[in-house]
């Protein structure tokens, strides 16, 4: 039996790098580990998503449609194109922020609202300011790790190291405000 997550966010907002660092705590942790990405238009505010399979023996990264334990949204309107992807019992962390595409953006179409709340009928979810905590420590790329730091805790594991896997995977000058920024993830969640 596997697990699964799937990460998707908006171009530049580090969706890959917070799914490349999943996959090294699971992998330090002696799981067979399977990851696969898209990237779209990711450098110009599109679409990107990134999932991760894991348990002891996996076969494919593929998540298939209605079978993701866990949906981490970076965005609003990727938390709604992809919540097909989540199973009935599966949970959603969700970063309150709105990107706008260029449909929006030239007023053909509305940016949706009550996203969340139409959403929240179906699933477990946790909604998070991500975006407000980034500005406050300074640095707007921490968003990621503040929505690692919540699905840390959704996956609670004394197995998982996830400050090596955080070592191993960002330059050593920005280690400090990427610890502080999981840190805040990781209190979101009650």
């Amino acid at each position: 039996m596997s697990n699964s997550i799937k990460f998707v966010g908006v171009g530049g907002q580090g969706t890959i790098l917070a799914a490349k660092i999943m996959c090294t705590v699971l992998i330090n942790a002696g799981y067979d580990v399977k990851m696969s990405e898209i990237h779209g238009m990711s450098q110009r505010n599109g679409s990107v998503s990134s999932e991760v399979r894991y348990g002891d023996k996996v076969y494919s990264p593929v998540i298939e449609k209605g079978s993701a334990d866990i949906l981490v949204s970076f965005e609003q309107m990727e938390a709604s194109r992809n919540i097909n992807y989540l199973r009935k019992d599966g949970i959603l962390i969700a970063n309150n922020h709105k990107i706008n595409s260029m449909v929006t953006l030239n007023g053909k179409i509305p940016y949706p609202e009550n996203i969340f709340e139409a959403i929240g009928e179906k699933v477990k979810m946790y909604v998070l300011e991500a975006q407000q905590f980034a500005n406050e420590l300074g640095n707007i790329k921490v968003v990621n790790l503040i929505m690692l730091g919540a699905l840390s805790k959704i996956l609670v594991s004394k197995s998982l190291n996830w400050e090596e896997a955080i070592k191993d995977s960002v330059k050593p000058q920005f280690l400090e405000i990427n610890l502080k920024a999981f840190k805040i993830g990781l209190n979101q969640v009650k």
